[in-house]
């Protein structure tokens, strides 16, 4: 197949990013890293702007349709956003920051669906990513990514197989949106109404001490982790709002005899502390011996009032518990949390029958997200695989 440059058959170039002086509370928007979802999409609903002067000045910076975006951060250089709704040569799109770098298709060259669709492939992340320099991506390297350059025709031809089959990824990740948003609409039909504390995290604990955070300071250094040993978890394993292993961390036995107060056990509720505080996990019943650092709050609850599985949802959706953390979160350079917040967290507490109702159907929700996960999984490895025959010339 014969190869090409991205700057023989594209604009490749830098937004413009105004200065705060010449930004506007109304006017035309300017497109900021803030207005792209994870899936590229951009959300519309703009919160900068510029003055219509600034606008025309800079109208070749304007998103126009058939653009791809790429962003320029070096952990970010595999984003790319496109959107292709900006037709008209008369309705300037908006202006894109230098935040972004853009490649504006020749159409007489190159298809502006399958440039984004090649700039989506993993052999193209892979190599704007080595493109890299310092920390920023430079339009200049950008055009110098090869492409292959089949004939046009062709070229519409491998974009529309390789859009339908996006489609199909995009109709099983709303399927796994929606499966999480009956979730939540279960528990407020079922608890969010009830807006009177009625106990508090710490009266749900059995004893002293099944409150906790993890070792402080020299209690444990970074250089007393092992390759193999005792589990240590942090906020890398609660992130996501469920329980997953993340990076391995380990220490001896001998250490954790030294620190076997600080064990995680099975139906524990572990809640983030710093950085990203607030998010949770419960602890799966399969626990290796483990313990927790001091980035996580580690809940032990008597079982026979409050269900982990209930207090996890009531820490994510309650609008008791979400005004609460949202309040007291502090810290001068990132939100945090400490225990005694998490302590005087006040729980709406509904009766326990009710609470394992909801844990039936949140486990049979949780079944179906599994497997709906599993999926996409499947899918994902089925659409790289077409991308790799795609530009190999072999679809």
């Amino acid at each position: 197949m014969q190869m090409a440059f991205m700057g023989d058959i594209a604009k490749v170039f830098n937004g413009k990013t105004p200065a705060k002086s010449e930004q506007r509370e109304g006017g035309h928007p300017v497109l900021k890293i803030r207005d792209v979802d994870a899936l590229g999409n951009i959300r519309g609903d703009f919160a900068s702007f510029v003055d219509a002067e600034f606008a025309t000045k800079f109208r070749a910076k304007h998103l126009c349709e058939g653009d791809t975006l790429i962003l320029n951060a070096a952990h970010n250089s595999d984003y790319v956003a496109s959107k292709t709704f900006y037709a008209s040569h008369n309705h300037l799109g908006p202006l894109i920051t230098g935040e972004w770098t853009v490649v504006r298709p020749d159409s007489a060259l190159a298809d502006s669906r399958y440039v984004r669709r090649y700039i989506e492939s993993p052999d193209a992340k892979r190599l704007i990513k080595e493109m890299v320099n310092g920390i920023h991506l430079y339009p200049k390297d950008v055009a110098r990514c090869p492409i292959p350059l089949p004939p046009l025709p062709e070229q519409r031809r491998i974009a529309a197989i390789l859009d339908r089959a996006d489609a199909l990824r995009a109709m099983r990740r709303e399927a796994i949106a929606k499966l999480d948003q009956l979730l939540q609409s279960v528990f407020l039909e079922m608890f969010g109404a009830t807006i009177e504390a009625t106990t508090s995290v710490a009266e749900l604990a059995p004893s002293a001490g099944a409150i906790r955070t993890g070792p402080f300071g020299s209690q444990l250094l970074h250089s007393e982790f092992v390759d193999h040993g005792i589990a240590v978890l942090g906020i890398d394993n609660a992130v996501s709002n469920t329980f997953a292993w993340a990076k391995p961390r380990f220490i001896t036995e001998e250490k954790y005899s030294q620190l076997s107060r600080y064990r995680v056990n099975p139906g524990d509720v572990l809640i983030t502390i710093m950085g990203t505080c607030g998010r949770c996990a419960v602890v799966p019943d399969d626990i290796p011996t483990a313990i927790n650092t001091k980035h996580l709050c580690c809940i032990s609850i008597d079982r026979t009032r409050c269900e982990p599985e209930f207090l996890h949802s009531y820490f994510l959706l309650h609008p008791v518990a979400r005004n609460y953390l949202e309040s007291r979160a502090k810290g001068a350079i990132m939100a945090g949390l400490n225990m005694g917040i998490i302590k005087e967290l006040p729980v709406a507490l509904p009766s326990i029958e009710k609470q394992r109702h909801f844990v039936s159907i949140k486990k049979s929700l949780g079944r179906q997200l599994e497997q709906a996960l599993t999926q996409e999984k499947r899918f994902d490895k089925l659409f790289a695989g077409l991308q790799q025959h795609a530009f190999a010339g072999t679809l």
